[in-house]
Protein backbone atom coordinates (compact mmCIF):
# COMPACT_ATOMS: atom_id res chain seq x y z
CA UNK A 1 0.00 0.00 0.00
CA UNK A 2 1.68 3.17 -1.36
CA UNK A 3 -0.38 5.63 1.14
CA UNK A 4 1.26 8.78 2.48
CA UNK A 5 -1.99 8.66 5.01
CA UNK A 6 -0.37 5.90 6.89
CA UNK A 7 2.28 5.52 9.45
CA UNK A 8 3.86 2.50 10.76
CA UNK A 9 2.39 0.01 13.72
CA UNK A 10 5.09 2.45 16.41
CA UNK A 11 2.93 4.85 16.08
CA UNK A 12 0.07 2.17 18.30
CA UNK A 13 3.59 0.97 20.64
CA UNK A 14 2.24 3.36 24.18
CA UNK A 15 -1.17 2.47 23.58
CA UNK A 16 0.01 -1.55 23.03
CA UNK A 17 1.70 -1.28 26.06
CA UNK A 18 -1.19 0.04 28.52
CA UNK A 19 -2.87 -2.87 27.26
CA UNK A 20 -0.69 -5.54 27.11
CA UNK A 21 1.70 -3.96 30.11
CA UNK A 22 4.77 -4.81 28.14
CA UNK A 23 6.66 -3.82 24.54
CA UNK A 24 4.55 -5.43 21.70
CA UNK A 25 5.54 -3.70 18.64
CA UNK A 26 8.05 -6.64 18.32
CA UNK A 27 5.45 -9.09 19.21
CA UNK A 28 4.66 -11.41 15.89
CA UNK A 29 0.75 -11.47 14.64
CA UNK A 30 -0.64 -13.99 11.90
CA UNK A 31 -3.25 -11.74 9.49
CA UNK A 32 -6.19 -13.77 9.58
CA UNK A 33 -7.43 -13.10 5.61
CA UNK A 34 -3.67 -13.93 3.80
CA UNK A 35 -2.03 -15.75 6.70
CA UNK A 36 1.58 -13.73 6.67
CA UNK A 37 3.29 -12.56 9.89
CA UNK A 38 4.66 -9.85 10.52
CA UNK A 39 5.55 -8.13 13.62
CA UNK A 40 3.33 -5.30 14.94
CA UNK A 41 5.56 -2.79 14.18
CA UNK A 42 5.32 -3.59 10.70
CA UNK A 43 1.55 -2.76 10.54
CA UNK A 44 0.16 0.43 8.37
CA UNK A 45 -1.68 2.43 11.26
CA UNK A 46 -4.21 5.34 10.26
CA UNK A 47 -4.87 7.62 12.25
CA UNK A 48 -7.92 9.67 10.84
CA UNK A 49 -10.70 8.26 12.77
CA UNK A 50 -11.72 8.60 16.54
CA UNK A 51 -9.10 5.30 16.75
CA UNK A 52 -6.44 3.77 15.14
CA UNK A 53 -7.03 1.10 12.20
CA UNK A 54 -3.92 -0.65 11.85
CA UNK A 55 -3.64 -2.86 8.81
CA UNK A 56 -1.85 -5.79 7.45
CA UNK A 57 0.87 -4.61 4.66
CA UNK A 58 0.62 -7.78 2.88
CA UNK A 59 -3.31 -7.54 2.24
CA UNK A 60 -4.63 -4.37 3.48
CA UNK A 61 -7.13 -6.11 5.79
CA UNK A 62 -7.80 -4.17 9.25
CA UNK A 63 -5.88 -6.34 11.52
CA UNK A 64 -6.74 -4.61 14.70
CA UNK A 65 -8.70 -0.87 15.77
CA UNK A 66 -7.18 0.38 19.25
CA UNK A 67 -9.11 3.63 20.67
CA UNK A 68 -7.78 5.44 23.94
CA UNK A 69 -11.39 6.02 25.85
CA UNK A 70 -12.01 7.98 28.86
CA UNK A 71 -11.58 4.48 30.73
CA UNK A 72 -8.42 3.20 29.04
CA UNK A 73 -7.77 1.62 25.86
CA UNK A 74 -9.77 -0.76 23.97
CA UNK A 75 -8.01 -3.00 20.94
CA UNK A 76 -10.61 -4.86 19.03
CA UNK A 77 -8.86 -7.70 17.07
CA UNK A 78 -10.75 -7.50 14.01
CA UNK A 79 -8.25 -9.86 11.49
CA UNK A 80 -5.53 -11.50 13.59
CA UNK A 81 -5.67 -15.08 13.89
CA UNK A 82 -2.67 -15.33 16.76
CA UNK A 83 -0.20 -13.00 17.98
CA UNK A 84 2.82 -13.75 20.45
CA UNK A 85 4.46 -11.41 22.64
CA UNK A 86 8.57 -10.85 22.12
CA UNK A 87 10.60 -13.49 23.74
CA UNK A 88 11.67 -12.16 26.72
CA UNK A 89 15.70 -11.21 26.52
CA UNK A 90 18.29 -13.69 27.34
CA UNK A 91 19.78 -12.62 31.11
CA UNK A 92 23.61 -11.16 30.21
Amino acid sequence: MDDARHVDGNAIGGLLVEVFGQEMTAAHGCCAACGVVNPMAALFVFRSGPGDVARCPACQSVVLVISALSSGPRVHLAALRWFEPPSPEAPE
